[in-house]
């Protein structure tokens, strides 16, 4: 009889036991004779209720004082023991086709360090939001120049080796943002890595444009992991020019953020706000920014009413048929 795989889960948590309950419950549910799970909870709240409801789904408590995402990720990785890694992230949940398709294609391919699988965005209800994403993989399964380009495998549809991930180490404490994507870069830039087009997690995703402050933070360390990881691995660009593209692609999503809220907040008569978020665009993509003002189009329209409230209605007519 053949033993059943063992996957360790890291979960970082924080002052939500109600959405944790609901991600260990998803991580259960896809247990059976072939597949079993080291649940180890990093937890840096302040709510009793959380160790209860770790016990309550049979996992492993880690506590520690350490602000931060990483820091409760890292306290429960010294923990980490199975033939697998895999995450979740405390308002998150699996599907039932998560685990076994990224195992299944870890043991035809040996050389792979881990798998990625889809993701799912959803309304805080757990109702699909947007489609699966992403649909495709690199043709020449260049991952790592993908992802220094602007994609952020999410850590809950990632599934890694053991020895890998316990190669890698701990996360990097001092990325209060992204330090998930700095630490699966570690591996991708030395490692193969694969795809399965099944969706692995559904993401509850926080209203739009509610959410400034946090954005603002992770497009900065975003900036710094690039550069980190950009320098050490020049050679892999073919120009200087290229090396700019990747940059503005890893924040760009940062950029359209705050330039879709800029418009909405126009709409809107919120002018302060908007004035904030068009800075933000700003600071990140000046150039971008400028020529969409410049031309007939919904941004324009967007800075005429936040910045010129007086414009006449034919220009701002103009620039909305326009956009």
């Amino acid at each position: 009889m053949q033993l059943p795989r063992v996957v360790s889960v890291i979960v970082g948590t924080r002052n939500r036991p109600d959405t944790l309950r609901d991600a260990l419950a998803s991580i259960r549910a896809i247990e059976g004779p072939d597949l079993t799970f080291e649940i180890l909870v990093g937890d840096n709240g302040t709510t009793p209720e959380t160790e209860r409801v770790v016990a309550e789904f049979g996992g492993i408590y880690a506590k520690t004082d350490v602000y931060g995402c990483p820091a409760a990720r890292n306290v429960a990785m010294h923990k980490m023991s199975g033939e697998f890694v895999a995450f979740l992230d405390d308002d998150d949940v699996w599907t039932r086709d998560n685990i076994r398709p990224q195992i299944a294609l870890l043991d035809a391919n040996p050389d792979f360090a881990a798998a990625f699988g889809q993701i799912l965005i959803t309304n805080q209800s757990l109702e699909p939001i947007e489609p699966a994403w992403p649909t495709e993989w690199p043709e020449d399964n260049n991952i790592y120049l993908k992802m220094l380009s602007g994609y952020f495998p999410q850590v809950g549809a990632t599934v890694v080796r053991g020895d890998i991930a316990r190669e890698c180490g701990l996360m990097d404490e001092s990325l209060i943002g992204d330090s998930d994507w700095d630490w699966q870069l570690r591996f991708v830039r030395d490692h193969q890595v694969g795809f399965v087009p099944v969706v692995a997690v559904k993401c509850r995703a926080r209203p739009p444009g509610s959410f400034d402050v946090l954005q603002a933070k992770r497009a900065k360390y975003t900036r710094k992991i690039f550069f980190r990881h950009a320098r050490e691995t020049l050679t892999r660009w073919s120009s200087p020019v290229a090396v700019a593209k990747s940059y503005y692609r890893s924040i760009e999503g940062y950029y359209y953020y705050f330039t879709d809220a800029a418009i909405d907040r126009s709409e809107n008569s919120d002018r302060p706000s908007a004035r904030a978020a068009f800075w933000c665009a700003f600071k990140l993509h000046p150039f971008r920014l400028i020529s969409s003002i410049i031309r007939p189009s919904a941004l324009r329209r967007a800075f005429r009413l936040t910045f010129m409230p007086w414009a006449g209605h034919g220009a701002l007519k103009q620039d909305k048929s326009g956009a």
